[in-house]
């Protein structure tokens, strides 16, 4: 399935009012070397999805955990005791330091992060990432579709994680890894503020996205019970 026809059965399952997703990849190659950052890229990021490309470098990044979580830096020397002391998102600077070392990331080797909503695409080649933003009867459709094929507890996760490592790094690194979970996200209080308040993510691996194209058409976003949540979602009714 091709984005546009990805784009076309999307549209006929969640109707035109639910955002398209994103989609993320390292490259050698900005697709919009003028891109500017806030010092809490999230906000920014949400708005990849009204159609604003998006390139993230290791030069704009002004935040020292957004650095470590697009995979540009280590993790710098305060991070653990401000998230721990100042934002006590963590009992201990420890735990922070182990919980980091447990996900498994990777400095890239890439200069560049590109993010673009999924009607960019010409293909899925170099995608290493989709991003839903979705409220929760979206997300009821997003689940629905991602436990099809799929009986494993943790088919649809959610892990600790900032804003920007939810959108950029939990998905990037279970695609590197071949894995099918599919996550959750934007549960930090600190990056709530950036996105409507109704919203959270929800962050799928390329490898899995691919074999859920190859299911979306038989799922329940096609039945009954959804057309009722989606014509909600479209406000056909209360």
């Amino acid at each position: 399935m091709t984005p546009n026809e990805f784009i076309a059965r999307f549209r006929e399952a969640f109707g035109e009012a639910t955002p398209l997703p994103i989609a993320l990849w390292y490259s050698d190659s900005p697709i919009d070397a003028d891109s500017r950052l806030p010092r809490c890229m999230v906000g920014a990021i949400r708005k990849v999805c009204e159609g604003q490309s998006l390139t993230i470098s290791a030069d704009k990044v002004q935040c020292g955990g957004g650095g470590l979580y697009a995979a540009f830096t280590s993790m710098p020397d305060r991070v653990p005791l401000f998230v721990s002391e100042t934002e006590h998102y963590k009992r201990t600077p420890e735990m922070v330091r182990a919980y980091v070392e447990s996900m498994e990331l990777q400095i890239t080797d890439k200069k560049y992060l590109n993010i673009v909503r999924v009607d960019s695409l010409a293909d899925w080649n170099e995608v290493e990432a989709l991003v839903f933003f979705a409220t929760p009867d979206v997300l009821s459709g997003l689940c629905a579709w991602a436990f099809y094929d799929n009986n494993a507890d943790d088919a649809v996760t959610t892990r600790f994680s900032s804003g920007c490592a939810a959108i950029l790094s939990v998905a990037t690194v279970e695609n590197r890894k071949g894995g099918r979970r599919c996550f959750l996200g934007l549960f930090d209080p600190s990056a709530r503020p950036l996105i409507p308040k109704y919203e959270l993510t929800f962050a799928v691996p390329m490898c899995r996205f691919r074999e859920m194209l190859q299911t979306m058409p038989d799922t329940a976003l096609f039945q009954k019970a959804y057309s009722v949540v989606r014509r909600r979602i479209n406000g056909e009714i209360g």
